[in-house]
């Protein structure tokens, strides 16, 4: 099998103390090496600080989320001037930025923010005590209601090997679905596409995968734009699912099987002992596909061949040696 072609330069928004920038409320950065060294490879990088945008300036005053049980109303309130109320400048800024960058695929935020952080921000009360509630970071709540399908994931998160390999995956998926609809969806097309990715999609959630098959279908029964909207909403919501194992594993069954009657009988030992390996948590994935591969390129399978699983992201990021 021939190494896939991936695109260099896919726009992904950043939080911009992670490119290095020293924009941080202290005037310090955050700088993330893994994405400007590495992701930086595929990745060209819009960075976006909401606060340094709202024309906070740094150093600047630090701010907190305030909240009440009484109501979901949430404010951003500088930590020492209570006067201080940025929430209406963060959720303007949100929603601009999220109608102005439409060409991104994918976005890192920088967690525990009250601007930008994607979850689990501490809420407090006008006292100072915490509320016991949490939110998404104002800037960022904006902006995912602006963009609900864009892979988004905070930066500190990524140093999940699932959930790095995961977002990375996603971004890529995202980039060929636009890449699919800018250039003219029509059923023949989405057909195709589906069929490529059977696979991944498995591995993600087996219901989702049936349904989407309902979907295309009868998806002459419809007006294409219509099937777009929701073929393209499920097929990002099931790849936010992080694959399993268990999933894994019997996508690669399944995939075996598409050589098995080629291999001799120690060649398909060897590779189902690799795969069961791989379910008991004993090898990374990377070990039962790199054999897998192997054995697909001595006897080719056209229908697997273009099967997105088999790499949905450069080999070179090595994202399926940890996982």
């Amino acid at each position: 099998m021939s190494e896939l072609h991936f695109p260099t330069s896919i726009p992904v928004g950043i939080s911009e103390c992670l490119m290095g920038v020293q924009v941080r409320h202290d005037g310090s950065h955050k700088h993330s090496k893994y994405c400007t060294q590495t992701l930086t490879g595929w990745f060209e990088f819009v960075p976006v600080c909401p606060e340094m945008g709202i024309g906070m300036g740094s150093p600047r005053e630090a701010i907190h989320l305030q909240g009440s049980m009484a109501h979901d109303a949430i404010r951003a309130i500088g930590n020492r001037t209570a006067t201080l109320d940025v929430t209406d400048k963060l959720i303007a800024y949100g929603i601009e930025k999220g109608t102005e960058l439409t060409q991104l695929c994918g976005y890192i935020l920088m967690g525990r923010s009250p601007s930008c952080g994607m979850e689990r921000i501490k809420l407090y009360h006008e006292n100072g005590m915490p509320l016991g509630k949490t939110s998404a970071g104002l800037y960022a709540r904006e902006f995912m209601r602006q963009q609900p399908l864009l892979p988004i994931e905070e930066e500190g998160r990524m140093q999940d090997a699932r959930l790095r390999e995961n977002f990375v995956a996603r971004v890529f998926a995202y980039k060929r679905w636009r890449d699919l609809l800018e250039n003219g969806l029509t059923l023949a097309k989405l057909q195709e596409f589906h069929a490529q990715h059977k696979y991944l999609l498995l591995s993600h959630h087996q219901p989702a995968y049936r349904y989407m098959g309902q979907v295309v279908a009868h998806a002459h029964q419809r007006p294409i734009a219509d099937v777009a909207e929701e073929y393209g909403r499920i097929f990002m919501e099931t790849l936010k699912r992080v694959a399993t194992n268990q999933n894994h594993t019997n996508v690669l069954q399944h995939l075996m099987g598409y050589v098995k009657h080629e291999l001799n009988a120690t060649s398909k030992q060897e590779l189902a002992q690799l795969i069961d390996q791989y379910r008991q948590g004993q090898v990374p994935l990377i070990a039962p596909l790199t054999l897998l591969r192997h054995h697909l390129k001595n006897h080719p399978n056209a229908y697997i061949e273009k099967q997105v699983y088999l790499q949905p992201h450069p080999s070179e990021l090595m994202l399926r040696n940890f996982i």
